[in-house]
């Protein structure tokens, strides 16, 4: 997806944020299925003819609804603190609060999607940019425990960067946020000593293991 430029006009911004701002209010009220580029105008209180002077297309309505989201949640912002952490395991870490941040604030968005995906081709594309974008930050992330040696000896980067990305699913955000009602300082917490636990080498294992 090509990033799409944000108009200069303030009152050109002010129109293009009401209609981001009602087609995730749509996708989270109503469903993907309900994002026409009609519906979105009507919410939106603008015209046709505005709307489509932004978006030329509802692919193009979605693709900037995706990016917007990265913006208005300060996911980009959250997600420079994993890669700003002074070593691979405070990564780690960084990245179970990372996902405690940010996945609760998008998950009906993307609920959304996932739901409309097998008959949407729109859903699909967004989905599979978000997948694509999820396992290249974890393998992003086994490589550099790996190249710190920490990565558990249990696990290849392939595997480990399989694993995390696995676990990075709406299931797990939703059923212990929502079904469980666990806070998101609880879920970054308990996510984090799990990740731990699960990928880290403890430093004397990994200390014998380079003495033989």
């Amino acid at each position: 997806m090509s990033q799409i430029t944000e108009p200069k006009n303030a009152r050109s911004r002010r129109t293009r944020a009401a209609l981001l701002r009602a087609a995730r209010e749509l996708i989270e009220n109503t469903g993907f299925e309900a994002v026409t580029m009609a519906a979105v105008a009507e919410r939106a209180g603008v015209s046709h003819r505005a709307l489509y002077l932004h978006f030329g297309s509802r692919s193009q309505l979605l693709t900037a609804l995706y990016q917007d989201l990265a913006d208005t949640e300060e996911l980009a912002a959250s997600l420079k603190r994993v890669w700003a952490a002074p070593d691979a395991v405070s990564a780690l870490t960084e990245w179970a609060e990372h996902i405690a941040r940010s996945h609760p604030r998008i998950l009906a968005v993307n609920r959304a999607i996932e739901r409309a995906r097998s008959t949407d081709a729109d859903a699909e594309e967004l989905w599979s940019l978000t997948m694509r974008n999820w396992l290249s930050s974890c393998r992003r992330l086994s490589r550099w425990l790996e190249e710190d040696a920490r990565l558990s000896p249990a696990w290849t980067v392939d595997t480990a960067a399989d694993m995390l990305w696995c676990l990075m699913s709406w299931d797990v955000t939703e059923r212990l946020v929502v079904s469980r009602s666990w806070s998101r300082a609880r879920f970054g917490r308990q996510l984090a000593a799990m990740l731990t636990a699960t990928f880290v080498a403890p430093v004397a294992e990994e200390t014998n293991r380079r003495s033989e």
